[in-house]
């Protein structure tokens, strides 16, 4: 499957006087790989505290002034948009909540014990599931902040009155963990922690009033938790990063030629005057070219002509950037191979 490999931009700064950068869009692997027999998704939120945590939550909301049953409500929109996300993904053909067992775990600084193999099998023989993604910890943490500062509180024929304006900040950081369970494999194929932070500010004449316009901030925080459901499920599908490659712009008056078209993004003419200057009489210049049309093979997807390419410049004219391009492209095609896989699933 040949890749999109898009020129993003060219720096017209040189590295060094030999070389100029380009910038690459490829395809990267998804941080998670999922056996291709994984078709059907269970969703199951295990963030309830249990008894013995309940009074430690309960002063937690108490000092971070939490609303009633905020992170209850947030975790609830963080399997919504995990649930949501993965419907969106084709290579499943079931995606479905797991709402008739009651979860219950610790709310610890870290991820609580994992689910026994014997219940993970229980829950996918009853609701007829490949493997489960599972939300297993939900947290909310605000802090608050005031100040003060001097304004015109009214105007008047006679000048302004001066009063103090009083500011109240808060932060809440949303804290989501996650889990996925192969009950075939036996294996977790990921455990991710996600934070994502929301700021609420607020001013009035006194600090009563500053504060009171902190109070309705849940659905903000309710569509934060939401998009962490969203952005979690998008580990299991591969995304486009922007990787930098050099390419020798000095040799003689053809190198000048065709780093002007590079420059304007004129590759495959480029690309002719270098694939001539391979067969240049002098070694470096030979080298050079025989290097360049190594990127060009990358920006045309073909990374095996580009590796034959960075192994000739190498080994052959001595050109040391080439066995550096070697490395990264035989690491590029392992990439590749496992986008592939991942794609085909």
């Amino acid at each position: 499957m040949k890749k999109l490999l898009i020129i993003l931009s060219v720096s017209v700064l040189a590295i060094s006087c030999k070389t100029n950068e380009l910038w690459l869009s490829v395809v990267e692997p998804a941080p998670v790989t999922l056996r291709p027999a994984i078709k059907k998704i269970g969703v199951i939120d295990r963030t309830l505290p249990t008894d013995q945590a309940k009074p430690l939550d309960v002063v937690d909301k108490v000092l971070t002034l939490e609303g009633a049953n905020l992170d209850k409500d947030a975790a609830a929109e963080s399997v919504k948009g995990l649930t949501e996300e993965l419907m969106n993904n084709q290579r499943f053909t079931e995606v479905k909540p797991v709402t008739n067992t009651a979860f219950r775990t610790v709310n610890t600084m870290d991820f609580p014990v994992p689910l026994s193999w014997e219940i993970v099998d229980r829950i996918c023989s009853e609701s007829g599931l490949d493997a489960l993604f599972s939300l297993e910890k939900f947290d909310t943490d605000t802090k608050i902040s005031y100040a003060t500062q001097k304004v015109d509180v009214i105007k008047t024929p006679l000048g302004n009155v001066p009063g103090i304006e009083h500011r109240a900040d808060m932060e809440t950081v949303v804290k989501t963990g996650w889990r996925i369970y192969d009950p075939a494999s036996r294996t977790m194929p990921d455990q991710f922690l996600y934070n994502e932070s929301i700021v609420f500010h607020s001013k009035g004449l006194n600090p009563v009033l500053a504060a009171g316009g902190l109070i309705n901030r849940k659905d903000a925080v309710k569509e934060v938790s939401n998009k962490a459901g969203h952005g979690y499920a998008l580990r299991i599908i591969p995304f486009e990063t922007r990787v930098m490659r050099d390419y020798y712009v000095k040799g003689n008056d053809s190198f000048k030629m065709a780093m002007r078209k590079a420059r304007t993004g004129n590759w495959d003419a480029a690309g002719e005057i270098w694939k001539k200057e391979t067969g240049n009489p002098n070694m470096k210049i030979a080298g050079r070219a025989t290097y360049n049309m190594a990127i060009i093979s990358e920006i045309n997807g073909d990374i095996k002509t580009a590796l034959d390419y960075a192994r000739k410049s190498y080994e052959d004219y001595n050109i040391k950037l080439g066995m550096r391009y070697v490395n990264i492209l035989e690491n590029r095609q392992y990439k590749n191979e496992v986008v592939d896989i991942q794609q085909q699933q």
